[in-house]
């Protein structure tokens, strides 16, 4: 049945629209927890929830009970036209945790929008299009978005509404930065901040938009205090801070319950996704009042910040912060960075493992060297698969395997998960 579903899958959809493990592509038709099954009836331990997006796990009664409640009303919509109470309900509990004062919510449907909404807040308030962004970055598929995003594998298209200049990414393994101190690292990347903004621009920069993280880009983080040492000298020029968190926000670094809490510094507007919804289409952006009301007409989004999903929504963030998973996140996912260290340490092919808590980027390099090996990587990911574990790539060349498994992870699901990934690398490794 799968076979037949990969052949009309391709007959309709674009060919863009990719699926993992090529002919070997999965069907995935039931979940509980941490865990899903395919058409063929085999059971996989999920280290990557529907790309960070399955938060809480699979079949989580407090989201499908609340989600139930909502439908039973009969309204699934009314659109934003009308009171939406569940809409209130979650704006004022994201205005509350965001650190924002007198903050303001606008739902949309996905982090692309969200990323786009906040860029139409910034350059609104600045009057201007001009916005720096970070190289190997990803903040979304649609034109602003894309044009802001750092990463030619995700650019469709060179063309753009904005004038974007570029600062340095956080890689420390190649690139301007590579085998820099902290420190050093965070100096070198203010002063080129500085030089780019005496060369490359008109002055008057709208925002900087910057992942604490970079999704997409390999789970690529600069040192902590680097968005709070841009941000001084941001505040010199009256340009605004825009923190992507759609992958790291809701606790999922565990040390922090936004990204950017890593780094001493508050940012103007914060964007969300993925996880909040927990598989329901949830997203938006929070911030200042006077930043998020600087939209000089009518607008709204249709489906964004609907009763149902933020009915999940709801649900959703009572259960993080009642069953407090980000000191979960923290505690499993230092069993899998302390052990993926170790096996880093004597292995010929992983170069670096990176991350915070939940969100563990593996990074494989030809034995000796900085040169991606793709090759390798790609037989680490199906190896992982053939020992029943779900683990998703990304990284500018292709070379990373990136983890976000649901905060909900248990401590023996995060050993079992290690070993499978440990199994994986030594066969790989062997067999290279």
């Amino acid at each position: 049945m799968t076979d037949d579903l990969l052949a009309r899958h391709q007959a309709v959809l674009p060919s863009w629209v990719t699926t993992y493990y090529g002919n070997d592509a999965i069907e995935l038709v039931s979940g509980s927890g941490r865990r899903v099954t395919d058409a063929s009836g085999r059971t996989y331990l999920d280290f990557f929830g529907g790309v960070l997006t399955n938060m809480l796990g699979y079949d989580v009664a407090e989201v499908r009970e609340a989600v139930e409640r909502q439908l039973a009303t009969g309204i699934v919509h009314s659109s934003t036209l009308y009171l939406i109470r569940q809409q209130v309900d979650l704006a004022e509990k994201i205005a509350r945790v965001s650190g924002i004062p007198d903050a303001r919510v606008f739902f949309t449907n996905s982090g692309t929008e969200a990323n786009e909404a906040a860029l139409l807040f910034a350059t609104n308030h600045r009057r201007s299009n001009q916005i720096l962004a970070i190289r190997n970055s990803y903040h979304g598929r649609t034109f602003a978005a894309m044009a802001v995003t750092g990463h030619r594998s995700w650019s469709a298209s060179g063309l753009s509404p904005l004038q974007v200049s570029w600062l340095h990414s956080g890689d420390k393994l190649r690139g301007r930065m590579a085998g820099l101190s902290d420190g050093d690292h965070i100096d070198a990347a203010v002063e080129d901040l500085r030089e780019v903004l005496a060369t490359t621009t008109a002055g008057d920069v709208a925002a900087l938009i910057a992942e604490p993280i970079q999704g997409v880009g390999g789970f690529v983080h600069a040192p902590d205090g680097l968005l709070g040492a841009f941000k001084k000298e941001l505040d010199n020029h009256g340009i605004l801070l825009i923190a992507d968190e759609v992958q790291t926000g809701w606790g999922r670094t565990g040390e922090h319950f936004w990204g950017y809490q890593a780094h001493d510094v508050q940012p103007d507007l914060i964007t969300f996704a993925k996880g909040i919804g927990n598989g329901f289409a949830l997203a938006g952006v929070v911030g200042r009042a006077d930043l998020v009301n600087a939209v000089p007409a009518t607008s709204f989004s249709t489906f964004g910040g609907n009763p149902i999903s933020t009915a999940a929504g709801n649900a959703v963030l009572d259960y993080v912060l009642d069953h407090d998973l980000q000191a979960n996140a923290r505690r499993t996912g230092e069993i899998l960075l302390s052990g993926l260290r170790e096996v880093a340490a004597d292995s010929k092919i992983l170069a670096e493992v990176r991350g915070r808590g939940l969100m563990i980027g593996l990074e494989f390099c030809r034995p000796g060297t900085t040169e991606p090996d793709t090759a390798a990587t790609l037989a680490v990911f199906d190896e992982c698969r053939k020992g029943g574990l779900l683990v998703g790539k990304g990284g500018l060349y292709g070379n990373v395997l990136r983890m976000g498994p649901p905060l909900t992870l248990t401590e023996d699901e995060a050993r079992e998960g290690l070993a499978i990934l440990v199994a994986a690398i030594r066969t790989a490794e062997s067999h290279g």
